[in-house]
């Protein structure tokens, strides 16, 4: 394993006229931040290590962060849908999906993530990096994703367990009080599909104001019942507030 840290780092200086590299301040101030000393060092490399990363360092696919990402995603699930479970319990499945969808979904983890600063340490390859990468959202949730799937392994259940409670669960009473943070027509459709009551229709009834100007009003249809209606400078505004109003209705918030 040694050996194998050893030689990852060696690739690293060889190319680092590519990339901004790792150093052993980043990693102490990273694990910090986390509250959390890893290990085994590589777990965290390879959860840092965004897939533009691997044209600098010439590794197979497989050495990304994909594989924790996937593993910190169901983790992250799990542990969030039991929470939940034990906090809500005169909320219906539906209610709960709807609720977990919005606790892991992008806007969420991208923000912890900042919070963290992951986006400071994350390794991309030049190209990624001068086109934003480090401020990109999906990039950001998935680097939070691949960092819980790794302080899993390194640490077990428990410890995974710890880590989310204190960077996202001690939030979520921040992130249901805040519209800013919702994708209402995302809460919506979870919803509506978890009840087995089909897709939500979103229907323009009246656009107002000239062309510079427009004002729409929009409802909202679950089996050609109107739930909720919505106006804004915007159709997609309009559409978020109608399903805004239509959770209500359905007394999901």
């Amino acid at each position: 394993m040694l050996n194998k840290l050893n030689n990852f780092v060696a690739r690293l200086f060889h190319h680092q006229s590519e990339a901004r590299l790792l150093t052993k301040k980043d990693i102490e101030r990273i694990e910090l931040k986390l509250n959390y000393h890893f290990s085994d060092k590589q777990l965290i490399f390879q959860a840092l290590k965004h897939r533009s990363f691997l044209s600098v360092t010439n590794e197979p696919r497989l050495e990304s962060n994909e594989r924790l990402e996937l593993l910190g995603d169901a983790v992250l699930g799990m542990v969030v849908v039991e929470h939940l479970y034990r906090r809500f319990p005169d909320r219906g499945e539906g209610e709960l999906t709807a609720i977990k969808s919005l606790v892991v979904s992008r806007k969420i983890l991208a923000n912890v993530a900042l919070q963290i600063g992951l986006g400071e340490v994350v390794l991309l390859n030049q190209a990624e990096e001068k086109a934003g990468g480090r401020n990109r959202p999906s990039i950001l949730a998935d680097t939070f994703e691949a960092i819980t799937g790794a302080i899993y392994l390194d640490g077990g259940l428990k410890t995974a367990v710890d880590f989310i409670s204190d960077k996202l669960l001690s939030k979520i009473d921040e992130i249901l009080a805040k519209d800013q943070y919702k994708n209402f027509k995302s809460m919506l459709l979870e919803f509506a599909q978890s009840r087995g009551m089909g897709v939500p229709r979103y229907v323009v009834r009246k656009e107002e104001g000239p062309d510079h100007k427009k004002i729409f009003t929009i409802d909202v249809l679950i089996r050609n019942k109107a739930l909720g209606s919505g106006k804004g400078n915007s159709k997609k505004k309009a559409e978020q507030i109608a399903a805004k109003n239509a959770l209500r209705r359905l007394k999901v918030f």
